[in-house]
């Protein structure tokens, strides 16, 4: 199966492409910013990052990590196991509680036009993006090092590249367990690799 990944590494097409190195697995990236016309030739809404596997447009980082995982057996608790259902709800709260707060503080500091942003905004963000971030760092394996306790998951990958977007957006990661995670799976080599294709 051939892969194409859609994106910038300032995206949230960084941990599709820390995924494809951590399986090992070839792919083409082609950088594209959103809305460029190089994304809407394959995806209508422009929306980045999104993956095409064997001529089927996939949409939304986490979905393809998981189609990824999934498809290749590694990085993930087989479907269907209380082990997976575990990994599911950790990826959800990120999602929700991370990633969504973050998106939200760029939305209305660069991304919505001027007169639709409210810049008293991000004080609020930043208090709940403080409270959430213990709540999912209570909710990793205690025994560790990775979110699922012994071996790394996507939902490593997710939380990892959320905690870099915090730091990028002055977002304090003052959580010890998660500031660990994050040093740790910033020094995998596939991070470096993944990295460089923005280079």
């Amino acid at each position: 199966m051939t892969y194409q990944v859609y994106g910038s590494v300032r995206s949230r097409a960084m941990r599709v492409l820390w995924t494809l190195e951590e399986l090992g697995v070839d792919y083409d990236f082609i950088e594209a910013a959103p809305r460029s016309p190089e994304a809407k030739a394959v995806n209508p809404t422009g929306k980045v990052p999104f993956m095409v596997a064997d001529g089927q447009m996939i949409p939304d980082s986490v979905a393809i990590m998981t189609f990824l995982a999934d498809k290749h057996g590694q990085l993930t608790a087989p479907a269907g196991t209380l082990a997976r259902a575990t990994q599911d709800a950790f990826t959800h709260q990120v999602n929700d509680e991370i990633d969504g707060i973050l998106w939200a503080a760029a939305r209305h500091s660069f991304i919505l036009p001027e007169e639709h942003r409210v810049a008293a905004l991000k004080d609020s963000l930043k208090w709940e993006f403080a409270r959430n971030q213990d709540a999912v760092a209570a909710r990793m394996n205690p025994d560790g090092p990775f979110v699922a306790g012994d071996h790394i998951t996507i939902a490593d990958i997710l939380l990892s590249h959320c905690m870099g977007w915090a730091a990028n957006a002055k977002f304090d990661v003052t959580n010890p367990r998660l500031i660990a995670h994050n040093d740790m799976m910033r020094a995998r080599p596939a991070f470096e690799r993944a990295l460089k294709q923005g280079a």
